[in-house]
């Protein structure tokens, strides 16, 4: 027992190591990231399509900044999934206060049963543009932007070589729900490692309409659970890439509940082994991030039943040492992306004693729930999203099996809680 306590001890705090350098130099890259002014008459014309299906907790709050955005010529494209869904009438409200002349709303022609709902819905949307525009950018209903926002996702798109520009988003927690500290928590970790393999965020992206031709990606959506994990490997076909854009990471303030985040968790990592490029690095992540600190909790008390202290004793220091730089390095995450946050206006998480304490207890926590999560997701091949049932094959194989439209029945208790 002794060895294999010494072999974790070594995995737990060489992986916390890992951890840190990459943190790092995600942490170096936006710092040091400088956006380009272009000026307006340089910039292309471009649709911003936002698809909806349910009145999300913060819907208004996005509509009208995708509204109100800095940038000279765009539309906004609203795709609802019905005109009985509750997010009609927000979207209408939203247009007709500000009285916006470039947006347009419209409901869900053909609702395909071989993709997502989502996926339908692009395709409809960009099926209907025209040819003078040059850029379609993607936001979800859980991004509010900021004033700049496309601006800042459509200006790299200038360089030749990049086929799409995204952000990502970060967490808010508060202390009222568990799966919203869970979410952040294991959250943070995403971040690092999209940026680091090049992955877009589909709520917020751009891509340039001769690139959406060139590519067939259409067509792929066509077959597709989802639009954007697939993007990277189809660029790097055709010499393109993905640009990240850190004043593109949106706060996101809804809240989830654990039952919550392990079905949206199930969802995430199917959806990522069908599509990530690289999920098998997802696969040694999450040995690395939960297989070694749950044995060495195992072991640990094996140990103290067997009355090895030493063993305890090397295991207690080491999940010790791994548990409070894990926290360090949210700490460090946090206060490494205020500058971001607050150049949007808006505040970050509270770090107060209590939170820090919270946050500490949620490390185990997490690693506990995505392991539960990743372990279910091996086998599941029926997906429930929005009230929308999926049976899925094969990444090309997507079945929509039950549908039914969205209507305030759906929506949960809590109004501020994730759809």
């Amino acid at each position: 027992m002794k060895e294999l306590a010494i072999f974790l001890s070594k995995s737990l705090l060489g992986w916390l190591v890992i951890q840190m350098c990459l943190s790092l130099v995600f942490l170096l890259y936006v710092r040091t990231w400088r956006s380009k002014n272009i000026p307006d008459e340089q910039l292309p014309k471009a649709a911003v399509i936002i698809c909806l299906r349910g009145a999300d907790p913060f819907l208004p709050n996005c509509l009208e900044a995708l509204l109100q955005q800095n940038y000279p010529n765009y539309d906004l494209k609203v795709v609802v999934d019905s005109q009985d869904d509750p997010a009609w009438k927000i979207a209408s409200d939203s247009i007709d206060k500000l009285a916006a002349t470039n947006a347009q709303i419209n409901h869900l022609r053909v609702i395909r049963h071989n993709c997502s709902l989502k996926c339908s819905s692009l395709i409809q949307a960009i099926s209907d543009l025209d040819d003078s525009y040059q850029v379609v950018a993607l936001a979800d209903a859980d991004t509010i932007v900021h004033p700049h926002w496309l601006r800042e996702l459509v200006s790299p798109l200038g360089d030749p070589k990049i086929g799409a520009t995204t952000g990502n988003r970060w967490y808010v927690p508060t202390n009222r729900y568990w799966g919203s500290l869970v979410r952040y928590t294991g959250n943070i970790a995403t971040v690092v490692q999209m940026y680091l393999f090049g992955i877009p965020w589909g709520g917020t992206l751009a891509v340039k309409t001769e690139v959406l031709r060139q590519t067939g990606l259409l067509e792929k959506w066509a077959q597709s659970f989802g639009e954007d994990l697939m993007i990277p490997n189809v660029l790097k076909k055709h010499g393109l890439r993905v640009k990240f854009v850190p004043s593109l990471i949106m706060v996101n303030r809804e809240e989830c509940d654990l039952l919550g985040i392990i079905e949206y968790l199930q969802r995430f990592l199917l959806y990522s082994r069908l599509y990530h490029p690289q999920w098998l690095a997802i696969v040694s992540e999450a040995v690395s991030s939960i297989l070694f600190p749950t044995l060495s909790i195992i072991v640990f008390l094996l140990s103290l039943g067997d009355a090895q202290w030493d063993v305890a004793g090397l295991l207690l220091n080491s999940y010790s040492i791994y548990t409070l730089g894990l926290l360090l390095l949210m700490l460090v995450m946090e206060i490494g992306l205020q500058p971001v946050i607050c150049a949007q206006g808006l505040p970050g998480t509270q770090l107060s004693i209590a939170r820090m304490g919270k946050m500490l207890l949620a490390i185990p926590l997490t690693q506990w729930v995505y392991g539960l999560a990743m372990l279910s997701s091996v086998w599941i091949s029926t997906v429930k999203w929005r009230g929308i049932i999926y049976r899925i094959h094969s990444h090309d194989d997507i079945r929509l099996v039950e549908y039914h439209a969205y209507d305030f029945l759906d929506q949960p208790i809590d109004s501020k809680m994730s759809l």
